[in-house]
């Protein structure tokens, strides 16, 4: 049977491959230690979004706010 939809299928599009940008995870590593901060509820190896006036977890969304001055 020929296919309803028309058109191409999902594999023979003309669109170009889309690419993920890579994460440089390892430039934040300086002797040993993080740059970032980690969740202390997940723990070790998550780390904490930086914001202008909070840190925020991208996995619980545990969330610090900076105190004010």
């Amino acid at each position: 049977m020929a296919d309803k939809k028309g058109g191409k299928g999902a594999k023979g599009g003309d669109a170009p491959a889309r690419t993920k940008g890579t994460v440089r995870l390892y430039a934040r590593y300086k002797g040993g230690k993080s740059e970032l901060a980690s969740c202390p509820k997940c723990g070790h190896g998550t780390f904490m979004a930086k914001h202008k006036n909070r840190n925020s977890c991208g996995k619980c969304g545990y969330t610090e706010f900076a105190k004010k001055a």
